[in-house]
């Protein structure tokens, strides 16, 4: 069994601090193997608001939380031109990490953190054939028993939110062939402040049986369509389950669990099974 918290989009310096608190509260509750962190720690990339970020990092780390962390495109500086294309992710190194490919590993469960920021861009995200290879390279080197899991801030298939689209991943074609070359059973992202769980195979059909976990925002003031939320994914013998804990205006209460199974190549949603009459 493991279990993995999704949080994203923290936006520090556009947060509200009673739903960090109430983050922490819940993480150090649900005890997870691991805390996925995908991207957007900060609203302007500023230094005070990375050293908040840290600070709450420090802070699920003392709890006995492992972290894995990716960049988003608030993380890298706006109107500081020359920061933005000469160093545009120091900061983010500096406090958060200073792996832009993180990756960690337990029995049955992999994951590994891509960076697909970019300084050309202010909003639009970007993966790249040496960020391909390395993908390809990293889950060759694991158990092929092992759960797949891959982590970006923007998602690499466009998504509806409300009445807007939010654009595929530049590079997306060759995401496309890695992920299913490489066995990958779960994508991580964010960006859009929209939670929401669906097999790839709902976007396109040469994905594998790779499932698409999208968080919300989980402490901004920035929300779209839906409230504030994280999202817990427990893996257990081949069931993979995921749960968003969305913000009631006084605390985190999770949602109806969704259960997904492996079944001819692609992650199907449990149904109840009908009592017999």
């Amino acid at each position: 069994m493991a279990r993995i918290v999704h949080l994203s989009d923290l936006h520090f310096g556009a947060h509200d601090d009673r739903l960090v608190k109430a983050v922490e509260h819940e993480v150090a509750t649900l005890k997870p193997d691991l805390v996925v962190v995908s991207g957007d720690f900060t609203q302007r990339a500023r230094t005070e608001q990375f050293s908040e970020a840290c600070e709450f990092l420090g802070r699920l780390r003392d709890a006995g939380c492992d972290v894995l962390a990716v960049p988003g495109n608030h993380d890298v500086p706006l109107y500081d031109v020359l920061r933005r294309f000469l160093s545009p992710l120091a900061r983010y190194r500096r406090f958060i990490d200073d792996s832009l490919c993180p990756f960690f590993e337990m029995p049955g469960l992999v994951v590994l953190g891509i960076n697909t920021a970019r300084s050309l861009t202010f909003k639009d995200g970007r993966i790249n054939r040496d960020q391909v290879e390395f993908i390809r390279k990293t889950f060759a080197r694991t158990p092929s028993e092992s759960v797949r899991v891959l982590v970006t801030h923007h998602p690499l298939f466009a998504l509806t939110v409300g009445d807007e689209v939010e654009r595929a991943i530049g590079g997306q074609e060759l995401a496309l062939d890695v992920i299913e070359e490489s066995g990958v059973d779960l994508l991580l992202a964010g960006h859009a402040h929209h939670a929401s769980s669906q097999d790839a195979s709902d976007f396109v059909t040469r994905a594998g049986g790779v499932l698409v976990v999208q968080a919300g925002t989980a402490t901004s003031t920035r929300v779209r369509e839906q409230e504030q939320s994280f999202n817990v994914i427990d893996l257990d013998d081949g069931l993979l389950t995921v749960t968003i804990h969305a913000w009631t205006g006084s605390a985190f209460e999770a949602a109806d669990a969704q259960p997904y199974k492996l079944r001819d190549g692609h992650r199907q949603i449990l149904k109840a099974e009908q009592p017999a009459h």
